[in-house]
């Protein structure tokens, strides 16, 4: 289960950062709907994190460390860029908010593998 969440917080951080990089293209400011779907995204990292903490709470074998470093780096990287992004009210707001969710593919891609490792 942990997986195929994984997988979907990939693809919704690789169509989010097109939809972001699309509209920096088109010169606009990230609106309500972009910084909406970032929130979305970041709800999913959330998701994802409280799955891992019972998960291991429960037993799950797993580089504790290692794992919460990567973690901890995807919980804020998607709100600092929002954070940022509200800062910077230009096409170029849109441009951050996309490259904080781009970021989060190969992020969790490394996550997934240090989940399947184990210990």
């Amino acid at each position: 289960m942990i997986d195929a969440l994984g997988y979907v917080v990939i693809a919704a951080g690789l169509a989010y950062a097109v939809w972001g990089f699309v509209a920096a293209r088109l010169d606009r400011a990230p609106g309500r709907a972009l910084f909406t779907a970032a929130w979305v995204l970041s709800a999913l990292v959330g998701v994802w994190t409280v799955t891992a903490v019972v998960l291991i709470a429960g037993g799950h074998d797993v580089q504790l460390g290692l794992l919460l470093g990567y973690l901890l780096t995807a919980v804020i990287l998607e709100p600092a860029a929002i954070y940022l992004a509200k800062l910077e009210p230009t096409k170029w707001g849109s441009v951050i908010l996309a490259a904080g969710a781009l970021v989060l593919a190969p992020l969790f891609l490394r996550l997934l593998q240090i989940w399947g490792l184990g210990g």
